[in-house]
C-alpha cells in the first residue's frame, strides 16, 4: 500500500532492485492481478510474501451479514495460503450502525476468531489481530490497544491467532511495551509494521501515515521492544498518504527503503 499507484509487476520489480526480500500485499490489488498470478510473480522473482491484509471487519450483529464476514475471511485465508504466506492481518471492524456497545463488538470478534482460528491453522496462515488507534474506534476497529488484542488473542493458541504490532497505531500508549514483551512470552506477535505519526491528520484521518523519519515515533526503539520479546520475523512499512501516492512510485520505494536503513535498520 506504500507505493499502490506501482502495477504488480512494477512493485515487484521494484522491491528486487532495492534488495527488498519480501512484499506484504492487500487484497485488492492481488485480486485484480488475479491471485494464483501474483503467487507465481513474486515466487519467480525470489521474493516472500509477509503478510497479506486485510481480513477482519467482525463486528456484525446481523446473522446474514455475519455469515458474509466468515465466508470473506475464509477466502482471505484461502488467498493467504496460495500466496505463501503464513499470517493474515486482521482489523477487527468498527460498531454495526447505531450502536454503542464497544464490549460487546469486540465479543463478536471472538466468536469469529474461534471459527476462523482452526480454518486458517488446517492451512498453515496464523490470524495477526492489529488494534488500530482509538480515534478509529467507532468505524473501523474496535480493538485500540495492543491490551485488548492480547486479551482477544489469548483465548486460542498462538499458532491460530496473535497480534500484529504497527507503531502508528501503539506508540501514544505506555503500556504498549509491556504488552509486546507479554505477546512475544507466548510467541503471539505475527506481524511488526513502520509508519510515522504526522500532524496535522488529513480530513478523514485514514490516509496520513508519516513517512519514516517525518514524525514523532522513534522506530529504533519500537524495533528494540519487539526484538527484545523474541521477534525475528519481517519488518513491513506500511504508509496511507496521498502525496506519497501521488509521486512516482519507484522514486517513493527507494525512499522508503532509505528512511528505514536510517531510522529502524
Amino acid at each position: 500500500m506504500t507505493v499502490r499507484q506501482l502495477t504488480m509487476p512494477e512493485l515487484v520489480a521494484g522491491c528486487v532492485e532495492s534488495g527488498v526480500r519480501g512484499v506484504g500485499l492487500w487484497r485488492e490489488p492481488v485480486r485484480s492481478y488475479g491471485i494464483e498470478a501474483t503467487a507465481r510473480l513474486v515466487r519467480d522473482a525470489g521474493l516472500s510474501v509477509t503478510t497479506l491484509c486485510r481480513g477482519g471487519f467482525l463486528t456484525a450483529i446481523e446473522p446474514a451479514e455475519r455469515a458474509r464476514a466468515l465466508d470473506d475471511n475464509r477466502a482471505a485465508v484461502d488467498e493467504a495460503a496460495t500466496l505463501g504466506t503464513d499470517t493474515l492481518v486482521l482489523v477487527s471492524g468498527g460498531l454495526p450502525a447505531g450502536s454503542k456497545d464497544l464490549r460487546g463488538a469486540r465479543e463478536r470478534v471472538a466468536d469469529a476468531l474461534a471459527e476462523l482460528g482452526p480454518y486458517a491453522a488446517g492451512r498453515g496462515v496464523r490470524l495477526a489481530v492489529e488494534p488500530l488507534h482509538p480515534m478509529y474506534a467507532a468505524d473501523r476497529c474496535v480493538v485500540s490497544t495492543l491490551a485488548q488484542a492480547l486479551d482477544l488473542a489469548e483465548r486460542f493458541p498462538a499458532d491460530q491467532v496473535g497480534v500484529t504490532v504497527d507503531t502508528y497505531h501503539v506508540w501514544w500508549d505506555d503500556t504498549a511495551p509491556a504488552q509486546i514483551a507479554r505477546a512475544g512470552a507466548s510467541g503471539r506477535i505475527h506481524s511488526f509494521q513502520l509508519a510515522d505519526w504526522t500532524t496535522p491528520l488529513p480530513e478523514g484521518v485514514l490516509n496520513g501515515r508519516g513517512q519514516i523519519g517525518d514524525g514523532a515515533v522513534d522506530m529504533r526503539e519500537w524495533r528494540g521492544y519487539v526484538e527484545a520479546a523474541g521477534y525475528a520475523g519481517p519488518m513491513e512499512v506500511e504508509l496511507f498518504n496521498d502525496g506519497l501516492w501521488a509521486r512516482d512510485g519507484r522514486e517513493v520505494l527507494a525512499e522508503t527503503v532509505a528512511r528505514f536503513l536510517e531510522h529502524a535498520g
